[in-house]
């Protein structure tokens, strides 16, 4: 019997079985070939020119519609948030959830694309982007890849605009440079997610935010009113005591004399190494002056070499242990509304919070 149809042998042609097999009936074929250029003829005398017209405003638009959604997959600009306030971390499958949350699920649908643009919340966010940059870039699916360049690169944008936190970025874009060449030269020894010239690409665009933040140039803001300069001496002092990072510390005190004085206190840096250090660790590693005395100030970058330093953060992430959730706690709606960040079904949903550092969170998704 004749066989027509899509096939992989010749479509469109027309078979016969026979005792030796299957073979192709030639005369049925001609016939198709030549029924077919009748049927373009008749097409092409049908198809007038107002026809051919609205035949290529559909194809130039179907092209351009094609150009776009081309655009959107490849455009790393593109946002993939769901801008949610809390999500549920389930780690096994059970009877009423299936499957598991992955640490590319948690940062996609949380609402980090927010949370930079608050001054609480920045330092622990960019926290965050450094200890993936370091161990977890590469666990991340292709969507969390481009929502966290896309991140970075609001980070990167909103730094050059108002001039805070430099060094903070300086050294998250120094980490993720680093193992950004890392996996291009050991490229076929770790699973990376899209092409190696997508990597090659992101590790440029790297290159060129460090070269912007080198060429930053802090602006002098012209005032005249009240300055940090004119406070008394004790405000001064109570200021730099409320730091816990020595890089502040040392920063402050190049903006005028006094500050700098202020900033080579002793008892200042004796303060800031017992904040992070406990008493055995700085005693396996005492710096003497040549009078005898403990330079606190040496004391503290040698011992921030070896041991890590406390976090501080304004705001962080919140697990709830009772419903297994993690979310961000907004305070406005827990002091008008009682409102807890997420549906908690406890009690006392306040005791059952816990504060999640950036290494936490990293931790919650290791299985």
């Amino acid at each position: 019997m004749p066989f027509l149809g899509q096939d992989w042998r010749s479509p469109g042609w027309s078979w016969i079985k026979t005792e030796d097999g299957w073979k192709r009936c030639d005369s049925c074929s001609q016939e198709l070939e030549s029924e077919n250029s009748r049927c373009t003829v008749t097409h092409d005398l049908i198809l007038n020119s107002e026809d051919e017209e609205i035949f290529n405003n559909e194809e130039c638009e179907y092209a351009s519609k094609k150009r776009k959604k081309d655009h959107f997959r490849n455009d790393t600009n593109a946002q993939s948030f769901y801008r949610e306030k809390w999500i549920y971390v389930h780690k096994e499958s059970t009877k009423e959830r299936h499957g598991y949350c992955t640490l590319g699920e948690a940062f996609n649908r949380l609402d980090f694309s927010s949370a930079i643009q608050d001054i609480r919340r920045f330092t622990y966010v960019v926290k965050l982007l450094q200890l993936i940059a370091r161990s977890q870039l590469t666990s991340l699916s292709g969507v969390a890849q481009k929502n966290y360049f896309n991140i970075l690169d609001k980070i990167v944008q909103k730094v050059l605009d108002d001039h805070q936190n430099p060094r903070l970025i300086k050294d998250l874009l120094q980490d993720l440079s680093s193992t950004l060449c890392i996996l291009i030269r050991g490229v076929g020894k770790s699973v990376l997610v899209g092409n190696i010239n997508i990597w090659i690409c992101r590790l440029e665009t790297v290159l060129g935010w460090q070269q912007q933040l080198q060429n930053l140039q802090m602006t002098k803001h012209v005032n005249s009113g009240l300055t940090l300069s004119d406070l008394p001496l004790h405000m001064l002092n109570n200021i730099l005591h409320r730091f816990s990072d020595g890089w502040d510390i040392v920063t402050l005190g190049q903006v005028t004399p006094t500050l700098y004085v202020l900033s080579e206190d002793r008892q200042l840096w004796k303060k800031l190494c017992q904040y992070h250090f406990a008493e055995q660790q700085f005693c396996r590693h005492l710096i003497l002056s040549e009078k005898g005395h403990i330079e606190w100030k040496l004391m503290y970058f040698t011992l921030q070499k070896y041991y890590p330093t406390k976090e501080q953060y304004g705001d962080t992430l919140h697990f709830c242990r009772h419903c297994s959730i993690l979310f961000w706690k907004d305070y406005h709606l827990a002091w008008l509304f009682k409102d807890s960040g997420h549906p908690c079904t406890a009690a006392d949903p306040d005791s059952c919070f816990t504060p999640v550092s950036p290494q936490h969170f990293i931790d919650l998704f290791k299985f």
